[in-house]
């Protein structure tokens, strides 16, 4: 497949799952349930696609925006996509990025860090991604071994459909991930939770880390092998991508390191076939399709068939000044800046940032109301790489054709570099260094960026991961393991709601549990601090 559209025919019908009655044991009236729906194979692939295609979509009930988020959480359609919310807390919460407006639908008080319990971005986030938990959980739930058989699906149909399992299995797993990382201790769910009964209990971060690890180890050998599957969907080299990320992560998950293990899952990746794309400034395009050479796994956007206000849509529309000419869309929406402090990463001429400039302060002296204070950036356009209109570009101008990689090789080099220098086994400082170099070379064009073992140290990680990884849901994570996210070690404007930056409590490490969900669940304890 070249794009998601190939894999997404049950976006475009009705898969709901109940009906109304007064008696509630008659079957739904439009009798599309999932017996129906997985009664074949092509069923199983359609069922699958909706799983995938909640990642890219975001629906439209009634106005509110999506069926999964209460309305008075996201009041906006394009809010409620699952990418536009994460990147909000992952990028807007940290110096890469500020937001310009605070009207109802924006990401109120991210950047400033004075975030609540009812904050509606956090929320949206939360919810959106046990939506797709749920989709995970319906999907394994009627492709196990017992619900095939009782429909008649054997051999090489039911094998096919054992893979689509494990595929759903992995994707649970991403979200749980998500979930560790921002909130901590969220309720836990799986396929053999009761429905219709009970209420979810809290698990906590350090026994969620322990489940996420046991599946992605137990669909190891269910996955299809690396850079075989189709384009969108999950292989072997994307489950040990995802080991590796909460590797790396898990003594601020769990209190325990795990560098070792990082390298070892690294080391899977890496020698699994994939190579750095040749060319920096075409990895976030509108054909970036094209780079399956690096690319491990994306969420595929389509101008034609994933038409959302968020997404990579936000990306190319959302810098600050930049015109439709540049950006390939209809123009600027004028909310996206970049504080001075990252700006400042970017030092001896490194390209990678693709800053705007024009018409932009390099200070961010002003966070509202003013689009033209602090530059942006070109990184997410919306033309391919010969500079020509996106391939399904709608002629208005406004969805975006980009992909966004989930996980791509750069990162996975940065892993392997960063884990052998915080002392795990099974890695060489050498190595490392010529992994870094590689992206430099890649980055700059030629060898002018590159650095000596000397220079290679865990805070030249944190910096080159910015560069390296600007803008793809990185840097709050990466700020945090640094032990900068809240402290007064690394200040930037606004950080706190100061101009110049102030350090804030160190509860704010973690998101809060929404107050809805601790109204409507007593089995919820709220994350310290709130």
């Amino acid at each position: 497949m070249n794009k998601i559209k190939n894999f997404l025919p049950i976006l475009f019908s009705s898969l709901v799952f109940v009906g109304c009655s007064k008696k509630l044991d008659l079957t739904p009236t439009n009798d599309l349930t999932a017996s129906s729906v997985y009664s074949s194979p092509l069923g199983y692939k359609q069922g699958l696609a909706k799983v995938y295609g909640s990642m890219a979509l975001t629906g439209n009930t009634g106005g509110t925006g999506n069926a999964d988020i209460p309305s008075q959480i996201i009041s906006d359609e394009g809010n409620s996509d699952f990418l536009r919310l994460f990147w909000d807390l992952q990028c807007i919460s940290t110096d890469e990025a500020g937001w310009t407006y605070f009207g109802n639908t924006d990401p109120v008080g991210i950047h400033q860090m004075q975030w609540s319990s009812v904050n509606q971005t956090v929320a949206g986030l939360y919810y959106r991604s046990y939506f797709q938990i749920t989709l995970c959980n319906e999907f394994i739930n009627q492709s196990s071994d017992a619900k095939l058989g009782s429909r008649g699906i054997t051999g090489k149909s039911a094998d096919s459909i054992r893979v689509y399992r494990a595929e759903a299995r992995f994707l649970r797993a991403y979200q749980y991930a998500i979930l560790m990382d921002l909130f901590g201790n969220p309720p836990f769910v799986t396929e053999a939770s009761p429905i219709g009964s009970g209420i979810p209990p809290q698990i906590k971060r350090a026994d969620l880390f322990k489940y996420i690890e046991s599946e992605l180890k137990a669909i190891d050998p269910l996955l299809v092998a690396p850079r075989t599957n189709e384009y969108g969907r999950a292989d072997r080299a994307a489950a040990w991508s995802l080991l590796a990320r909460i590797y790396l992560n898990a003594q601020v998950y769990t209190g325990t390191s795990k560098y070792t293990e990082a390298i070892t899952y690294a080391n899977k990746v890496i020698s699994s076939g994939f190579t750095l794309h040749p060319n920096y400034s075409e990895l976030m395009l509108a054909d970036n399709n094209l780079n399956t050479d690096e690319f491990i796994l994306t969420i595929p956007y389509d101008g034609t068939h994933t038409q959302n206000w968020g997404g990579t849509t936000t990306l190319v529309h959302g810098p600050a000044g930049v015109p439709a000419s540049v950006s390939g869309t209809s123009g600027s929406w004028g909310c996206i800046r970049v504080t001075q402090q990252f700006v400042g990463l970017f030092a001896n001429s490194d390209p990678r940032g693709q800053f705007w400039t024009t018409g932009q302060s390099l200070n961010m002296d002003t966070l509202l109301g003013t689009s033209t204070s602090g530059y942006s950036s070109t990184k997410f356009r919306n033309v391919t790489r010969t500079g020509a209109p996106a391939p399904h570009a709608d002629p208005a101008g406004n969805w975006a054709d980009v992909d966004f990689p989930i996980f791509r090789l750069g990162e996975i080099y940065l892993i392997y570099a960063e884990a052998v220098l915080r002392g795990g086994s099974g890695g060489d400082a050498n190595t490392a260094l010529g992994y870094i170099n590689l992206l430099r070379k890649r980055g700059f064009g030629n060898n002018s960026g590159d650095i000596n073992a000397d220079q290679l140290t865990t805070s030249f990680i944190l910096d080159e991961r910015g560069r390296e990884l600007f803008w793809e849901c990185f840097r709050r994570t990466d700020l945090i393991r640094f032990g900068k996210f809240t402290t007064s070690d690394y200040l930037w404007a606004w950080k706190g709601g100061v101009q110049s930056g102030t350090s804030v409590g160190s509860y704010l490490n973690l998101f809060p549990i929404p107050s809805t969900d601790l109204s409507a669940n007593p089995n919820l304890k709220q994350n310290p601090g709130y």
